[in-house]
């Protein structure tokens, strides 16, 4: 893929939507172009939250470790990014991505998506719009879990 097919793609990650192509050419000429096959990890939970990734081309499962074992909790799509919280919080990794097809992606160092977003004050906010979206939805799906738990535990 060309450099300018890379700026294309990730022109239509929402987090760099309002970002210009210029910078968009910068971020991607520095970025890790990098691949992996179906069920290679490219993050794993717990590791040192050192980069971000920008599917290109795949898809990628989100996997956390719980009490009874692995649970999958999100799908990754083309033109989405992951890992991005474990570097702006300056965290370990919260969740293992594992590729569930042939994956092409960016990797973002986190000096990089630091840099950018110290440049794009709006890029900052789409950021953080994301997150909040992200939040939300967990609180919703933990209280309707929450609510099941209670229903099963009445007819119990």
């Amino acid at each position: 893929m060309l450099l300018n097919d890379e700026v294309k793609m990730l022109k239509q990650v929402p987090l760099f939507a309002g970002v210009s192509p210029a910078k968009l050419k910068l971020l991607a000429f520095t970025s890790e172009r990098v691949s992996y096959r179906a069920g290679e990890i490219l993050c794993r939970q717990g590791d040192a939250g050192d980069a971000a990734f920008v599917l290109l081309s795949g898809r990628a499962d989100v996997i956390v470790d719980g009490p009874t074992g692995q649970i999958k909790v999100a799908d990754i799509e083309e033109n989405a990014i992951v890992g991005e919280i474990a570097i702006l919080c300056d965290v370990a990794r919260t969740a293992t991505v594992k590729a569930a097809t042939t994956v092409e992606a960016l990797r973002i160092s986190k000096d990089n998506f630091f840099k950018l977003m110290s440049d794009f004050p709006e890029m900052t906010i789409e950021v953080v719009r994301v997150l909040a979206d992200r939040l939300s939805q967990t609180t919703i799906e933990l209280s309707e879990a929450r609510s099941r738990v209670a229903e099963l535990s009445k007819r119990a």
